[in-house]
């Protein structure tokens, strides 16, 4: 029998309406392989009654504040309030709904409402991030949080964090892929026509995501090089495909995807090697070689600096989890 992870989304006064409705158009997306629903989603109030959001109409929530009790995920969208002002971001109703958390419950805060963990304390000592326009407000009002202000989400394991506004799409879909592995994510993501996944190392804000009508852009080289992950690629390979110089290649590149070449190029190699560890039996030598690493100790150094663990152990407990997760 599978056994439903519960994501209870909380639902405060002046509520985003888009952002209150990603987790459950991502995680509501997100079935196995006999279409049975891998996670159950429900949205909660402070009393139980309807909540303003910031449009011009509120909406009526099924569940009262006990609904945190029940959470194996708990996530708190943004909403309209003015981070500089001189407030208070845990109020009694807010400090009791996290009194009533079970001991393991995994939290996640979309954009701005990272004030509220880290007024909490789940953040103290810990990497975070939230919207770039507050980073440095966030930073002088919690200065006992590591504040990230470039990155488009933070996993800290059972507390994680994400930037703005479709940076929690991103988070959303990065604990999918985490939870159920890359054919589920890549799954959820074609229905929700979204990316299957973007980084949480990428750059919040990125110079021209959308080139001029007129400028050549990088997209077709990288659709290009996806294919070529397999065999080693330098630049000039690369600014040769988009018949670039190397130093306009570089720039424009930088610009649209907000890193380099090289760093784009090997983080498309550690999701391929993860895809192949989680989708395959390969031995972890070949899943070096089909993702371009050349050797398998160059793979586990790039896996262990990026989730801390060998190919080996990354494939054992990513199938554990896929075998616990049915009884």
């Amino acid at each position: 029998m599978q056994i439903r992870h519960r994501v209870v989304v909380l639902a405060l006064d002046g509520i985003y309406p888009f952002e209150l409705g990603i987790p459950v158009r991502i995680f509501g997306s997100a079935t196995g392989p006999d279409g049975e629903p891998l996670y159950e989603v429900v949205t909660c109030g402070l009393d139980g009654g309807p909540v303003r959001t910031s449009a011009d109409f509120a909406v009526a929530v099924e569940h009262g504040i006990e609904a945190v009790e029940t959470a194996d995920t708990l996530v708190i969208p943004p909403f309209d309030a003015d981070p500089e002002d001189d407030r208070d971001w845990l109020p009694e109703p807010l400090a009791d709904a996290f009194g009533r958390l079970r001991p393991g419950t995994r939290l996640v805060s979309l954009c701005t409402a990272s004030y509220i963990l880290a007024a909490a304390g789940f953040l103290d000592g810990r990497r975070a991030t939230t919207h770039w326009n507050e980073a440095e407000h966030f930073q002088r009002k919690f200065p006992q949080v590591e504040v990230d202000p470039d990155v488009l989400f933070v996993d800290s394991g059972d507390v994680l964090t994400a930037a703005g506004v479709a940076a929690g799409i991103d988070l959303c879909m990065h604990l999918v892929r985490r939870d159920h592995g890359s054919e589920i994510a890549n799954r959820v993501a074609r229905r929700c026509i979204v990316p299957p996944w973007r980084e949480g190392g990428q750059a919040q804000f990125i110079e021209r995501p959308v080139p001029e009508p007129s400028a050549a852009t990088t997209a077709a080289t990288r659709a290009w090089a996806l294919e070529q992950l397999h065999r080693p690629l330098t630049l000039s390979e690369l600014a040769g495909h988009a018949r670039m110089s190397v130093r306009t290649f570089s720039r424009r590149f930088r610009d649209e995807v907000g890193m380099t070449p090289g760093q784009w190029l090997t983080q498309q190699r550690i999701e391929h090697a993860r895809r192949l560890l989680e989708t395959t039996d390969l031995p972890v030598d070949r899943v070096a070689a089909e993702a371009g690493f050349g050797t398998a100790a160059s793979m586990r150094q790039h896996l262990a600096a990026t989730i801390g663990v060998s190919p080996s152990a990354y494939r054992l407990t990513f199938r554990a989890g896929d075998q616990a997760s049915v009884t």
